[in-house]
């Protein structure tokens, strides 16, 4: 089994992130392809990185960055879940990347993204040219959920529709197999 963790990205009041985190954490539990673990950015609370030394060197002088570190470095993937913000993602979300840079690489990334009429595809675009600069490999099997609120249910739930679990379903497969190749390439100090 391989290592999940789902990063939440929206920390304001009133936000639904979770819900959507939520249920792609319980389809990947499914899978018994993955130990789940959901990282919501609103509860663990970066402050604006705050570190003074580079990310590259891990030299850690916060408890909170070492804490974080430990948490990504243990991955063998990654699903982001994100909303869609003025067409890019969460402040919140590139905080805690630029975090850390070491800990990212060589791992398989799914973009679970949310929206209106665009279903977060902007926010998505721009999250894939950033990860690829932390060497991580983004699958090509997205899910863009367009207008999310009309599939939350009155118990708080989001339910699919046949389309989103399609393109869950398929990302799930995606990372599989890219964390089982990257996790050679990772172990290749080389």
């Amino acid at each position: 089994m391989y290592n999940l963790k789902i990063i939440s990205s929206t920390v304001r009041p009133g936000r639904k992130g979770p819900i959507i985190a939520n249920w792609i954490a319980e389809l990947a539990r499914k899978s018994e392809k993955f130990n789940v673990e959901v990282l919501d950015l609103g509860e663990i609370n970066l402050p604006l990185m705050n570190e003074p030394h580079h990310p590259m060197m891990k030299k850690y002088e916060h408890e909170h960055t070492k804490q974080w570190s430990a948490k990504i470095e243990e991955a063998d993937a990654f699903i982001f879940v994100t909303a869609e913000y003025d067409f890019g993602y969460p402040a919140p979300l590139r905080n805690a990347l630029e975090y850390l840079a070491q800990e990212w690489g060589y791992k398989a990334a799914g973009i679970v993204s949310y929206g209106g009429v665009s279903a977060g595809t902007r926010a998505s675009n721009a999250l894939k040219n950033d990860l690829a600069t932390l060497n991580m490999v983004t699958m090509t099997a997205q899910v863009n959920i367009p207008f999310f609120t009309q599939f939350i249910n009155e118990q708080g739930q989001f339910v699919p529709n046949e389309i989103s679990l399609k393109a869950a379903e398929s990302q799930l497969k995606q990372l599989v197999r890219w964390s089982k190749g990257l996790k050679l390439i990772k172990e290749d100090k080389g």
